[in-house]
């Protein structure tokens, strides 16, 4: 394997179509797609100062490197690729990769990224960004921290494990999701998905939970969570207080306490949904709009 150290390259697809080459210290800078369809790379302490610096490459290696702002849209149809103790502070990377490994990565501009990607391991990875995971599938993490909205929009076969989400609109349109000993914080919560599993979580929401076809919760508390549940398939075994229970539409929901049970007449079958709870505040035929 050839190696470049300390070098500098400020042109256009400056190593273009390279194979088995260790970079030490090499600095991109201006100069777009320097390692386009590369492979077999490794890469030490490097910096990425320009934009699409991996497409199209194949069996990467990254180690405690820096990608800047300009570095935007970095990793696209790339295949293999493992980074680690790295800085990703640009937005729009990884479209349409599959094989991505990221251990103890920061992404502190993570708009648009990871989309529509496959076969997605994250372990200690630091993300705020709207718009994160859309599309992709096949994933794994955990010590996930994400801050953002919108994230996992269409996702399918996703476990989370350990992991702190604040997302508005997390999980929509997905598939065979499973969030375990995690903290979710944001309203609509998994709307539109399908079998969607949480075990040993906490979660606050405002009308999370809803239009959900088979969710399953086991040991489950939901902070400051009203009007959950509205037109899904639950089984749902909560500790503490729900907030509001909402027009389920089947399923069993038990629960320390529901301070409001609000079915509304002609909008769901109320005997499709067993209530196992000793004490309810307060059972209403209609919400309270706020």
């Amino acid at each position: 394997m050839k190696e470049l150290i300390q070098k500098s390259f400020k042109e256009e697809r400056a190593l273009f179509g390279s194979d088995s080459l260790k970079l030490s210290g090499c600095t991109f800078d201006i100069g777009e797609s320097p390692l386009k369809e590369s492979s077999n790379l490794e890469l030490y302490g490097c910096m990425m100062r320009w934009k699409y610096p991996l497409w199209y490459c194949e069996n990467v290696k990254v180690f405690d490197s820096v990608f800047t702002g300009g570095s935007r849209a970095g990793m696209w149809y790339t295949n293999n690729i493992s980074i680690e103790n790295t800085v990703i502070d640009s937005p729009k990377n990884f479209r349409r990769c599959r094989g991505v490994s990221l251990t103890n990565v920061s992404i502190p501009d993570a708009k648009e990224t990871f989309w529509s990607c496959e076969d997605v391991k994250l372990i200690g990875v630091t993300v705020c960004g709207d718009y994160f995971g859309m599309n992709s599938k096949d994933i794994e993490a955990s010590e996930l921290k994400l801050s953002g909205n919108y994230s996992f929009d269409g996702a399918k076969s996703l476990t989370l494990k350990n992991s702190v989400l604040v997302t508005k609109d997390a999980f929509w349109n997905s598939e065979n999701v499973k969030v375990y000993d995690s903290w979710i914080s944001g309203e609509y919560l998994g709307w539109n998905s399908k079998n969607l599993y949480f075990e040993n979580c906490t979660v606050e929401s405002l009308q999370g939970l809803c239009y959900i076809d088979n969710l399953v919760m086991r040991n489950c508390r939901l902070l400051d969570t009203t009007l959950a549940f509205e037109y899904s398939s639950v089984d749902a075994d909560v500790k503490g207080e729900v907030g509001s229970v909402f027009n389920p539409s089947s399923g069993r929901i038990k629960a320390d306490r529901i301070a409001e049970l609000i079915i509304e007449k002609g909008k769901v079958e109320a005997f499709k949904t067993v209530i196992d709870c000793d004490d309810i505040g307060a059972r209403l035929e209609k919400p309270v709009w706020h």
